[in-house]
């Protein structure tokens, strides 16, 4: 159920809209990232582990997991350098693995998660106001056939799959979709309004963030800043 008008989202899918409109470079942003991880393992019906994965330069790494599978399946694709969860990170795609004994592509993922008995798994890119990824959320299976929806669910958030009725699934399943479909959402927003500063000053997209960024102040939204630019200039 969507917040009515002037109230805030709460808990997974507020976490999702709120790391949406921050700044790329917030220091509440691992903060944010943390607490999505424990809200998706605790939360959301078909997940049993979650993790974040994050690349700062020197590699890939974990920043934060729902305990030691969930990083053991992590560390095995950091160790091939391929793998779901670094795919959905570097693509910008969802990358849904319905059934790991299938996986042909990543053995070193299949064996290990198989190992763990991780049966299916769902990386999401994870955004913050650039509207680049800073992270790829993971999300691990005991159970194919929940997380079976879950995937055709966030294809559909997407719009990577058919938009026919689906079945609902648990209220942290919902979270999750909504704090996604929201996101996705504040993306535009934010990209349109990047747009907008990049004809008004006839600038690049990266000092037309930089000026958006601005715009927020101190701890500032983005989304707030986005709103103010395009009321003011698309009128």
């Amino acid at each position: 159920m969507r917040p009515g008008p002037g109230q805030r989202p709460d808990g997974l899918t507020g976490e999702l809209l709120a790391l949406a409109s921050l700044p790329d470079d917030s220091p509440t942003l691992p903060e944010h990232l943390s607490t999505i991880v424990r809200l998706s393992a605790s939360v959301v019906g078909p997940v049993d582990y979650a993790s974040v994965t994050v690349s700062d330069g020197r590699g890939h790494r974990t920043a934060a997991s729902s305990g030691a599978v969930a990083e053991a399946v992590d560390a095995a694709q950091y160790s091939e350098g391929t793998g779901p969860c670094l795919l959905a990170l570097h693509s910008g795609e969802m990358v849904g693995v319905p059934d790991v004994v299938g996986v042909v592509v990543w053995p070193g993922f299949r064996d290990v998660a198989w190992r763990y008995g991780i049966r299916a798994s769902l990386s999401i890119p994870l955004f913050a106001g650039s509207g680049a990824p800073v992270a790829g959320l993971n999300l691990y299976a005991r159970e194919v056939a929940g997380m079976r929806l879950l995937i055709q669910r966030v294809q559909d958030c997407y719009g990577a799959s058919s938009t026919s009725a689906r079945p609902p699934m648990d209220a942290g399943s919902e979270q999750l979709l909504a704090g996604l479909a929201g996101a996705l959402q504040t993306r535009d927003l934010v990209q349109r309004a990047l747009g907008v500063l990049m004809d008004r000053d006839n600038v690049p997209v990266g000092t037309a963030y930089r000026r958006l960024v601005e715009e927020a102040g101190s701890g500032g939204s983005l989304t707030g800043a986005a709103m103010a630019v395009l009321g003011q200039y698309t009128r």
